[in-house]
């Protein structure tokens, strides 16, 4: 063997040798931690979005402070009080009025003193009623004023208050103390009752007239899941006295059969003339009801990363996502809303929010075929529900605590109770494969911004998202879940929905959603505009003794009130838009068009004599001008007695112009809901879920999202292996990371 061929060897050796010592050092190194880049939004306002922002702990003590030191009266802690007592029930931001804001925001002008809105119950005087004062300024407030009657045109009785949580503790107890006693061998020996073996839940409205306050409450089996666990046992409470000793049983309800009081039947117990059907005794996980999976954890489900880091920013109630910007709050009453939602810069909508969910329920139980719930009356801000990382949002989503002050004398904060992050739908925005004439590919991935929050209002789940769309759209949709309101199964009881299981009827039930939308497009004056199609018949010009069904296009302004209240059956044009006085470079008005994704029926006869408390439902689309003293479609007063309600909304359409004006969007979104074997352990979000989408119509020169860093766009004559030609190629190096996930926390036991 020469010597070139022994070097030669040699240097192979030493070749081999390198690269088994590179693979071992690299084999089991683990991907670099995700580097995070900073957002490329600025702040454009300078922390003008604050003008929007919820109070403060340190605000609402401040309030509450002046309140019991300057009205002259004692105020109870509102989770003690009595009916007699005078309390609390609530403070929140007083939103200033949009004219004052837009000078703040748009002319220069000075920042609207910072106020907050108190709602007040005095049970202790001689006229009880309901008052809501604005009290500022903050954050040391010097005055405060009385607003009910300017706003609802009269003091509010108080038989209308929402019932607190301890007027619902204090049923309880009389239930327990006084009530229950009265049956003990029915109690014990078909019910079963040990003292806190029973949990109830509240019918509403509560009567049949004003002034009533007379609630059904239904008893299920305290396990876990108790709402699909009925005993077949209701009783009527008469609690409209302020003096909790003279509340009294109206009616008792059990399997079929009505009796005066629970001592009645005691007495056809006893007798033997009750016919009894006994419920098995469930367990503490409520069995069928449990939501602990049945099944072993098995590999993990997919998860959303976000390689070099969030693409947008939170800073207070401001958020920025490439070319959007808005301002986020949470009302007691109706939840998650925003102001000052801009695109590019340009405002497109002042303030867009939830005002009411109702669900008519109907059963041939009492509890059921009488319950008409209005969950703001409740709260869909005040039950706000603690986020769980990776199921209720992606688990490096931004998560966003929350304050509130209700039924209380102190602020207490609601951990995680917003969400926001980026979503990847999976699915292309807009996309084109061209493979005639030029060969190439062009597409732009579906990535959204989401800001959520999921309020829990007694069985229901309501999941309620506002999504920011690359192209200029927003969507405001709402999924329910939770479990299935049910009544004991008995006679006729399959008129009113399926068996769920032995004893549970799944009542049939509406939802019915309503949401405002203030929308300025291009200023604040708009005007309403419905593009359709129609059918015209005409002789083909190349063979003129053919006729053709030809589709042309129909306009047409919508001038009046009137003419702008679109009623659940009625036809809707199927473009609406807001029109700005303004067009685009092709000649056309810019606008926002309203598009509705909805399965709403008859929210309840106009007949009733309650319709009018929920009249905004009578309408799929109504829009009206903007004022001041219409700045909801409802009221928490309407739940106790909707035969007068404080707030009609049918009384906004009026049959005003509203040509080149303030318009607000009325947007009343539904689905029926007949429960279901599937709802069992409880209800799925997948097919239960409606909302709306706001798109531009002719208010850009093209889409907008042609700018997008996202954009992906090769042809067959480039290296489309190139990073620089597409991005996609380069996610070996950029995606190959590891991401920093938090721990993972929950605070959602704290403090109940």
């Amino acid at each position: 063997m020469n010597v070139r061929t022994v070097l030669i060897l040699l240097g192979l050796a030493l070749a081999t040798i390198f690269a088994l010592v590179c693979v071992l050092l690299t084999r089991g190194r683990a991907p670099s931690a995700c580097q995070h880049l900073p957002p490329e939004q600025e702040d454009p306002e300078h922390g003008q979005s604050l003008v929007f922002a919820d109070l403060t702990p340190e605000e609402m003590a401040q309030v509450v402070r002046y309140l019991r030191g300057n009205l002259g009266v004692q105020l109870v802690e509102a989770s003690r009080a009595r009916p007699s007592d005078n309390c609390i029930a609530s403070v929140e931001l007083q939103v200033p009025a949009k004219a004052e804001v837009l000078r703040f925001l748009d002319g220069g002008g000075a920042r609207p003193p910072r106020e907050a809105l108190a709602v007040l119950y005095f049970g202790n005087q001689p006229d009880p009623n309901v008052t809501e004062y604005v009290v500022g300024p903050l954050p040391a407030p010097t005055s405060h004023r009385d607003v009910t009657v300017p706003k609802y045109g009269g003091k509010v009785p108080y038989h209308r208050r929402p019932a607190l949580a301890v007027e619902y503790k204090q049923i309880g107890e009389f239930l327990k103390s006084q009530v229950f006693p009265t049956a003990p061998a029915f109690m014990r020996q078909v019910m079963e009752y040990d003292g806190s073996s029973l949990a109830v839940v509240s019918a509403a409205p509560r009567g049949f007239q004003s002034g009533d306050r007379q609630s059904w409450f239904v008893l299920f089996q305290n396990v876990s899941g108790f709402f699909v666990h009925p005993v077949g046992l209701e009783v009527l409470v008469d609690h409209s006295s302020l003096d909790i000793s003279r509340w009294a049983v109206s009616r008792v309800f059990y399997n079929g059969q009505y009796y005066r009081d629970m001592v009645q039947l005691e007495g056809a117990y006893v007798q033997g003339r009750v016919s009894v059907e006994k419920v098995r005794k469930a367990p503490r996980d409520g069995d069928f009801s449990s939501m602990k999976p049945r099944a072993p954890s098995g590999a993990l489900f997919p998860l959303q990363y976000e390689p070099q880091g969030p693409r947008y920013s939170v800073r207070n109630n401001l958020v920025l996502f490439q070319a959007w910007s808005f301002a986020f709050g949470m009302s007691v009453s109706t939840g998650l809303r925003l102001f000052d939602v801009r695109h590019k810069g340009q405002r497109v909508a002042y303030e867009l929010g939830v005002q009411e969910a109702l669900s008519v329920y109907g059963s041939s139980c009492p509890g059921g075929m009488s319950t008409r719930y209005m969950d703001g009356s409740f709260g869909l801000g005040r039950y706000a529900s603690p986020l769980v990382r990776g199921v209720d949002c992606p688990y490096a989503a931004t998560y966003v605590d929350t304050h509130s002050l209700s039924e209380g004398l102190r602020p207490s904060r609601r951990k995680a109770s917003l969400c926001i992050f980026e979503h990847n739908l999976g699915s292309p925005l807009r996309r084109h494969y061209s493979n005639l004439q030029s060969l190439y590919y062009g597409g732009l991935v579906n990535s959204a911004l989401v800001i959520r929050s999921i309020a829990t209002v007694g069985n229901y789940d309501y999941v309620w998202d506002f999504i920011f769309y690359q192209n200029g759209a927003i969507e405001g949709k709402v999924q329910a879940t939770g479990y299935p309101s049910s009544s004991f199964l008995h006679g006729d009881g399959l008129r009113h929905g399926n068996r769920l299981w032995g004893h549970t009827l799944g009542t049939r039930h509406t939802h019915s959603i309503n949401y405002k939308v203030d929308l300025d497009v291009g200023g604040v004056k708009n005007s309403l505009v419905a593009h359709d199609m129609a059918f015209e018949m005409t002789r083909a010009p190349w063979s003129p003794e053919q006729q053709i069904e030809r589709p042309r296009l129909t306009r047409k302004v919508l001038d009046t009130e009137d003419q702008a209240a679109f009623q659940l059956h009625s036809k809707m044009p199927r473009y609406i838009y807001f029109a700005a006085n303004s067009k685009n470079k092709w000649g056309h008005q810019r606008g926002y068009r309203i598009q509705i994704t909805s399965f709403a029926g008859d929210h309840i006869p106009e007949a009733s004599p309650m319709e009018r408390a929920i009249s905004w439902a009578r309408y799929q689309l109504a829009v009206t001008r903007r004022k001041e003293e219409e700045p909801t479609s409802t009221s928490i007063y309407n739940q106790n007695d909707p035969w007068t309600p404080t707030v009609a909304f049918a009384d906004f359409i009026n049959n005003e112009t509203i040509t080149n004006e303030d318009l607000v969007a009325w947007i009343t979104t539904g689905f029926l809901h007949i429960p279901h074997s599937e709802d069992i352990p409880n209800t799925v979000t997948v097919g239960n879920s409606v909302g709306f989408l706001l798109r531009p119509y002719n208010y850009y020169d093209l889409d907008p999202s042609i700018y997008s860093h996202d954009g992906v766009f090769f042809t067959n004559e480039q290296d489309f292996m190139a990073c620089e030609i597409n991005p996609l190629a380069c996610l070996p190096q950029t995606a190959s990371c590891f991401p920093k996930f938090p721990p993972f926390t929950y605070d959602g036991f704290q403090n109940m």
